[in-house]
């Protein structure tokens, strides 16, 4: 667990930093929670400087000794909008309400920073020990159905299964979702799942119905394994890869790379086979490569055909070399690097004085 040089009675790491530390694994984001009231508790604290204050949800982030720590007031929150942010309300609460309002019992350990302490009211270091995701009330997923993903999420990086309790609650959740949900949280834990590359998590996703949150539109699962492929080509939006196999995810909050991605991939998924290495390189023409993997689904051999061998035949000859032939600028000039390029492909071995001799029978020189 990382040093925090912070000691007091009423001040506690919590949730993931941890469990993390149970678990022997690295955490990158360290939780403070004041039991009383973060902020003015920070104003005491000696040769600190307060970063920034969020006065209705009572965090305080300050910088000690060249490093930004933030610290949460322990708090009471709310839904009084199913699916959607939560209200906070009774800001200094004792730990334990603080910790009842979390999502998973492994989630709820606080530890002291002056003792070392761990505090476990729900049974989470059990819970740890026997690899169990555990909601803390049976109203959970209601309250916020975003937890249904991060229950995937943990489970695929730490081995975790639901319960039968919990397990219970997420099918009959997912038999009657809610669509007036945060999108935007949704998608957060959807793209924190699927970053993680994880065919495991797909199928789950696929399998249990978990996908349904996205799209009610049915889905099955494809007969493909994206993990070889996004390891070795390392595509910058991994999880829209995934995701973006759903027949309709027009409810996320996408940005334009990533919806251009998947309506790329929705005119593509049409083309289910080519006649010929020209028709491939043509169609996969100035595509991201998230939307190229996702095509895996509709036919794996092209896709590894194009990425492997295809997009690396290039022709040499250029816009330049045409002038200088005579031939003024005009549309025939993509037709000839067409016709150029479909010979290469036949034959990647033509230098570029072949592919000259090719631009000048394309365009009647002798």
């Amino acid at each position: 667990m990382k040093i925090i040089n912070l000691q007091d009675k009423n001040l506690f790491f919590i949730g993931g930093v941890v469990r993390d530390e149970l678990l022997g694994k690295e955490s990158f984001d360290v939780d403070l929670t004041y039991v009383g009231n973060a902020i003015e508790y920070a104003k005491t604290i000696p040769d600190v400087q307060i970063v920034q204050i969020n006065e209705p949800f009572g965090t305080v982030r300050i910088k000690l000794n060249d490093e930004e720590i933030d610290i949460a007031s322990t708090r009471v929150e709310t839904y009084p909008q199913k699916g959607h942010l939560p209200c906070v309300c009774g800001i200094g609460c004792p730990l334990k309400d603080d910790i009842m309002r979390r999502d998973f019992t492994v989630n709820a350990l606080a530890k002291s920073t002056l003792t070392g302490e761990i505090v476990d009211y729900t049974g989470g270091l059990d819970d740890i020990k026997n690899k169990i995701l555990r909601v803390l009330h049976d109203k959970s997923f209601v309250d916020d159905p975003t937890r249904i993903v991060r229950a995937l999420k943990f489970s695929i990086r730490f081995g975790f299964e639901l319960d039968e309790n919990t397990k219970k609650l997420q099918d009959e959740y997912l038999k009657n979702i809610n669509y007036d949900m945060s999108y935007k949280r949704l998608k957060k834990e959807l793209v924190e799942t699927f970053n993680l590359n994880s065919q495991a998590a797909f199928e789950k996703f696929i399998n249990e119905g978990i996908y349904k949150l996205v799209s009610a539109k049915s889905f099955e699962l494809p007969k493909v394994n994206f993990e070889h492929l996004i390891r070795e080509f390392n595509p910058e939006n991994i999880w829209i890869i995934y995701v973006g196999l759903l027949p309709d995810i027009s409810a996320l909050p996408l940005t334009k790379v990533e919806k251009k991605i998947v309506d790329d991939f929705n005119k593509l998924k049409n083309n289910k086979s080519f006649d010929s290495d020209f028709e491939i390189c043509k169609a996969f023409e100035g595509l991201n490569l998230e939307t190229i993997i996702m095509y895996c689904s509709i036919n794996k051999d092209i896709v590894e055909k194009y990425l492997h061998k295809l997009r690396y035949i290039k022709i040499e000859t250029t816009g330049k070399d045409l002038v200088e032939m005579g031939i003024n600028p005009s549309s025939k000039y993509q037709q000839c690097f067409d016709f150029i390029l479909e010979h290469k492909l036949k034959n990647p071995e033509l230098n570029k004085v072949q592919e000259v001799e090719l631009a000048k029978r394309f365009f009647g020189i002798i």
